[in-house]
């Protein structure tokens, strides 16, 4: 999907005779058919940093120069969600690992494929240098990560480098997907080997096909459906396959059930399609849900608090058909795995898997709903999210955009999605700061294709994630970024307003530290600063739809833009669920 982005080229090196363990794991990687590795520099893996430039030529696998660790990952997170394929990142010992963790745990959550290599100082410490390589040296380094990654491993030599490395690829690319984690040894790095053992046949360890379900469950899936008078389609995590798309929609007009999407995950089907029951949210209402009789749950990310919200602490009337395979990924620590659904029908597979099948297995019901009338809204008079929602749409019209990320305040009614890469989901682990390396990640999957990235960022998102700018200025990859700039963490102060009126305390309180003022931060500066265009502070509702279209006519042109607009603080409709949910943010 990707075309040639910018390459720093390496100055010719003599063929030599001798090589280093190093040589082996860029070889191995190559084999892979890793395309980049999104780092941040450390001398914990000065050899295979060496070995990519001057063995391999800084190509197949590329190196992404990031600023921060946090930005490697988020970058690598929204190359994989956004191409279905995985790229790698490296990170420098344990004080790099721990930068990375929160942008891990997004990749994890979101189920992502993604090959994490690490470092750490010589093992052999007779061979560490005083203090450094003691304090980058953990005796476990992969604990930091255990418990949201796949599989981690530390190998001891070229060869357990290999298969570590094989095993990690094959692991993070089985669904469910996600990261795994690969620690080398700086000694084994920069040991002198000789003549390198032969690399293996590396399609002789691909990923497993997908697992089938029993044609007994899927008929018995089928039976409920067809026979249901008002069934449901609550559509979570899926691939971003055009196909796939398309049958979703043929299954849903099939059996005339009613849809639901998720503004967590990805777009998963036109929301102005007829069948699309009500705006995507992040917290979904269970009134419309309670009346259906018939529920199925594809890969949805939190099916038993979604039937919760409907049914609250009584039984769950309605049939329940479960979808997923995520059970076989969950572990101790993380609750990421939510609550257990009840299932009349359990298909322990991926929903791409269950649909075709699903599609001829039922009977046809005619149509029974009519097309949905768009609600008439009323002109914006301030510059609200909403307001710039429109302004968006108005500048966008006609033109294939990907959204990236969207702030929390974004309605799931101000936009359609009509194709699977409209919208690419929200950042997996609620972790503040991944809107712009996400973002990036999805400029270079897209890079040479007709989509416009555009990332809608909330300002606190965009100050704590914002060098990974700089890695879409140095490689030329257009995105968008677009500031929702309230000048506060807003979902905060909703938190502290109800703990105040809770407690019967003044909520004019709510604010203290939480507003980002005085000094005010020129965020469209700061993207100046690293190489984009910058455009306002947009502070008046005439300058805002100028402003989008200046910044898209920059992107279009190649470069990389930051609008900072100045909206009001506040939300166009109370989000169900927030903030009694306890959503940090």
């Amino acid at each position: 999907m990707a075309s040639e982005i910018l390459r720093d080229v390496p100055s010719p090196v003599p063929q030599g005779q001798e090589h280093w363990g190093s040589d082996g794991v860029a070889a191995m990687l190559r084999a892979l058919d890793i395309p980049y590795l999104a780092l941040n520099p450390g001398a914990s893996y000065r050899g295979l940093h060496d070995s990519i430039v001057n063995y391999l030529g800084n190509e197949r696998p590329q190196m992404l120069l990031c600023l921060h660790e946090e930005s490697a990952i988020a970058i690598a997170h929204g190359y994989a969600r956004t191409s279905g394929k995985m790229m790698g990142a490296v990170v420098h010992s344990n004080v790099g690992l721990m930068h990375a963790t929160m942008a891990i745990f997004n990749a994890w959550c979101d189920r992502v494929p993604m090959l994490i290599l690490g470092a750490t100082g010589p093992w052999d410490a007779a061979r560490r240098r005083p203090w450094i390589d003691w304090i980058h040296t953990a005796s476990d380094q992969a604990a930091l990560v255990r418990d949201y990654t796949k599989w981690d491993n530390q190998p001891a030599s070229v060869s357990a480098a290999y298969e570590a490395l094989l095993r990690a690829v094959q692991m993070a690319n089985t669904p469910p997907r996600g990261p795994t984690y690969i620690n080398l040894d700086a000694a084994l790095q920069e040991a002198k080997v000789g003549p390198l053992p032969a690399l293996p046949e590396v399609s002789r360890f691909e990923p497993p096909a997908p697992v089938q379900p029993e044609a007994a469950a899927i008929a018995k899936a089928a039976q409920l459906l067809s026979g249901a008078k008002n069934p449901a389609m609550l559509m979570g995590r899926v691939s971003r396959s055009e196909k796939a798309w398309k049958q979703r929609i043929a299954l849903a007009e099939k059996v005339q059930a009613k849809v639901f999407t998720d503004m967590k995950a990805a777009c998963a089907f036109p929301t102005d399609h007829p069948l699309h029951a009500a705006p995507p949210a992040t917290f979904p209402d269970g009134k419309l849900l309670r009346e259906c009789d018939v529920i199925v749950s594809f890969d949805w990310i939190d099916t038993a608090g979604t039937l919760k919200v409907a049914w609250g602490d009584a039984p769950v009337t309605a049939k329940v058909i479960r979808v997923s395979a995520d059970a076989h990924i969950h572990r101790g620590w993380s609750m990421d795995y939510q609550g257990l659904p009840p299932a009349d029908v359990y298909l322990m597979c991926e929903p791409d898997v269950a649909v075709p099948l699903l599609l001829d297995a039922v009977r046809a019901r005619p149509a029974v709903v009519p097309p949905r009338k768009e609600i008439p809204q009323e002109a914006d008079t301030a510059l609200s999210i909403r307001a710039l929602a429109r302004a968006f749409n108005e500048a966008t019209e006609g033109m294939d955009i990907t959204l990236s990320k969207l702030p929390l305040g974004w309605n799931g009614a101000y936009r359609h999605f009509r194709h699977p890469l409209d919208y690419l989901g929200a950042d997996g682990g609620g972790g503040v700061g991944a809107g712009p390396g996400l973002t990036v990640g999805s400029a270079l999957a897209l890079k040479g294709s007709n989509r416009i990235v555009v990332g809608i960022v909330g300002d606190g998102d965009f100050l704590m994630g914002n060098t990974a700018v700089w890695t879409a200025a140095h490689y030329k990859l257009p995105c968008l970024f677009i500031v929702a700039n309230n000048r506060s963490f807003y979902i905060d102060e909703m938190h502290q307003e109800r703990v105040a009126k809770e407690r019967g305390r003044p909520v004019e309180n709510k604010w203290i530290g939480q507003r980002i003022d005085e000094p005010d931060i020129d965020l469209a500066a700061m993207g100046k600063a690293q190489g984009a265009v910058g455009i306002g502070p947009v502070k008046e509702l005439s300058e805002l739809k100028p402003a989008i279209e200046q910044g898209l006519k920059a992107v279009k042109g190649g470069a990389v833009c930051v609008i900072d607009v100045r909206v009001l603080p506040g939300y166009d409709a109370p989000m169900a669920g927030t903030p009694s949910a306890g959503q940090r943010r």
